[in-house]
C-alpha cells in the first residue's frame, strides 16, 4: 500500500496526539500562543485594553489614495511606561481630549493585531477619556470630569 496512513488501533492514541501536535506548530496562531509572543512584544502585554496618559495630540497623514490628517494621540501606558499612538474616532472626538488626560485604549481591529485602513503604524484607538466613554461625551449624555 503506497503512502503513509495515520496509525489506528487500540494503542495508537499517543502516536496520533504527537503527530497532530507536530503539524500544529506550522499554524501561525498556535505558534504565537505557545511561544507567548504577544505577551513578550505587545505593548499591552496580551491584555485587551489598557489605561494611559495623553502626552500630545498628533495628526497622522493617511496612506494613498486617501489624503487627510487623522486625529491621534500619543499615550504613555500606566502599566509599563511604553508610548503608543492611538487613533481618536468620531467627528470632533479629539476636542474632548486634552494633554495629561487618562484614556482607555483598545486594539483598532486590523489584521493580526496590526494597523487598520489608511492609518500607518497606528494599532490602537481611544474608547474612554477620564473614565467616561467617548461616545457618551459626543452624544452629550455625560460631561467630562475634571481631574
Amino acid at each position: 500500500m503506497p503512502g503513509k496512513k495515520a496509525p489506528n488501533g487500540l494503542y495508537a492514541a499517543r502516536k496520533l496526539a504527537l503527530k497532530r501536535l507536530k503539524f500544529r506548530w506550522s499554524q501561525r496562531e498556535f505558534r504565537v500562543r505557545m511561544m507567548r509572543i504577544k505577551e513578550k512584544y505587545d505593548p499591552l502585554e496580551g491584555a485587551p485594553m489598557a489605561r494611559g496618559i495623553v502626552l500630545e495630540k498628533v495628526g497622522v497623514e493617511s496612506r494613498q489614495p486617501n489624503s487627510a490628517l487623522r486625529k491621534c494621540v500619543r499615550v504613555q501606558l500606566v502599566k509599563n511606561g511604553k508610548v503608543v499612538t492611538a487613533f481618536v474616532p468620531y467627528d470632533g472626538g479629539i476636542t474632548f481630549i486634552d494633554e495629561h488626560d487618562e484614556v482607555l485604549i483598545v486594539g483598532i481591529g486590523g489584521t493580526r493585531g496590526k494597523s487598520m485602513g489608511d492609518l500607518p503604524g497606528v494599532r490602537y484607538k481611544v474608547v474612554a477619556v477620564n473614565g467616561v466613554a467617548l461616545t457618551e461625551l459626543l452624544k452629550g449624555k455625560k460631561q467630562k470630569p475634571v481631574r
